[in-house]
């Protein structure tokens, strides 16, 4: 027998989508409770925060949009209503100042999400934010009331509206487990499936490569698929790659692997250097010296790097000593590397798929489930890191705080 309790407003997710939606509820004067699986707030928050806090991103707001891809349309005015300036601004008034970086990136000043979410969950808790943590919501029951599981048993709470602020499927362990999808698929909601994004990839390394370079960086190389080509760092993996510049890339790359089993990426180890001057660099004579400290010297190559263009070499029944210094160059920069799939969701930065937004309505209501609003990762969208996936998340906790609100009124003045 389950136990009931009453709010006017209940989150389910303490996480930033979650919060911020709390925040717009309480200033405008609703009474909230926020529900939460695990035993504090805004674990995978923290865990965001843990090689500095990227909030968002400084540039212009046209291309900023652009980051979201086929979702541009449906995140725009969420983000044009809480853009990446009004955040600043926010997280200023939390005693938090923030910085661009050089890559145009903003942090804030103590690179730390700790600090932000102490003072944030202070500030809720002096508002008059409710919190019930341990509550595992698991849908509805046969009276429509929201139905958790505590470890006392399930409790049943009536509220008058409800944000859901679930995340994602990346890291379950820190709450975001995608355990959302079943009841709500229960309720004929279209959810799109969900994938990993922000991802690494499988490569079927020989054992020699993947002994000497596990864990170890590609610094200052260029990677191409398709049309598209970005620059940056890579890491080698016991099974594969992950690092910024595959993360940039990894839409594509894992539509790609789910259409044809494989994708070829192509690794600029030099990209930094002319044809012309690569090729002169190791026309020079290789005398007595082995052909990878040649390549060393020649092409200032790194060991990681002569490995990977040796290891595709084999791949593809290539004599790299045998090659002229136009063919090496060329290969130098276009080393291709074959992906045979897609690193575990649960190890993902972020996953793409959820609610299609074909289910919500302008102030991001599920329309099926009147009074059920839906927020951050959940949703169907995805886009690169560089404070584009925290971004979408406040703007649309916002955009859900005041859907939930405008609701409330106009039911309000019909009462």
């Amino acid at each position: 027998m389950s136990r009931l309790s009453q709010t006017q407003v209940a989150i389910i997710g303490a996480g930033p989508a979650g919060l911020m939606a709390a925040e717009v509820l309480s200033q405008g004067g609703a009474r909230v409770t926020v529900y939460d699986a695990m035993p504090s707030a805004g674990r995978k928050f923290l865990m965001a925060g843990r090689g500095g806090l990227n909030l968002t991103h400084s540039e212009k707001l046209p291309a900023f949009l652009s980051r979201y891809r086929e979702a541009m349309p449906q995140l725009a005015a969420a983000i044009e209503a809480f853009p990446p300036d009004r955040l600043r601004e926010w997280s200023e008034a939390l005693g938090q100042p923030t910085f661009v970086g050089s890559s145009g990136r903003i942090f804030p000043k103590s690179l730390k999400a700790s600090p932000l979410l102490r003072a944030w969950l202070r500030r809720l808790d002096a508002m008059g934010v409710q919190f019930s943590l341990r509550h595992r919501w698991i849908g509805w029951d046969e009276n429509g009331h929201l139905l958790f599981q505590t470890a006392d048993g399930q409790s049943s709470v009536d509220a008058r509206a409800t944000v859901l602020a679930l995340g994602g499927a990346s890291w379950p362990r820190l709450g975001s487990d995608g355990g959302w999808v079943e009841p709500l698929g229960a309720k004929g909601v279209k959810i799109s499936t969900l994938k990993p994004a922000n991802c690494g990839f499988m490569v079927a390394w020989s054992d020699i490569f993947r002994d000497r370079f596990e864990g170890e960086p590609l610094k200052g190389i260029a990677l191409s698929f398709g049309a598209h080509s970005v620059r940056g760092e890579a890491m080698i993996t016991r099974n594969g790659i992950e690092g910024g510049a595959i993360y940039a890339l990894s839409a594509d790359l894992r539509e790609a692997i789910l259409s044809s089993g494989s994708a070829t990426l192509r690794v600029a180890l030099r990209p930094d250097l002319g044809t012309h001057d690569l090729v002169a660099r190791l026309s020079a004579p290789r005398g007595k010296q082995t052909f990878s400290n040649w390549l060393r010297k020649a092409a200032q190559l790194s060991p990681v790097s002569i490995g990977l263009l040796q290891e595709a070499a084999v791949v593809s029944g290539i004599s790299l000593s045998s090659l002229s210094p136009e063919n090496l160059a060329e290969r130098i920069n276009a080393v291709p590397l074959q992906l045979t799939g897609i690193a575990g969701i649960a190890r993902a930065i972020s996953s793409a798929g959820g609610i299609s937004f074909d289910e919500l309505d302008a102030d991001f209501m599920i329309r099926r489930l009147p009074g059920v609003f839906a927020a951050g990762e959940m949703l169907d969208w995805e886009a690169p890191t560089g404070g584009y996936l925290l971004q979408a998340c406040f703007a649309t906790g916002v955009a859900a705080g005041r859907g939930v609100l405008k609701r409330l009124e106009s039911r309000a003045s019909h009462s």
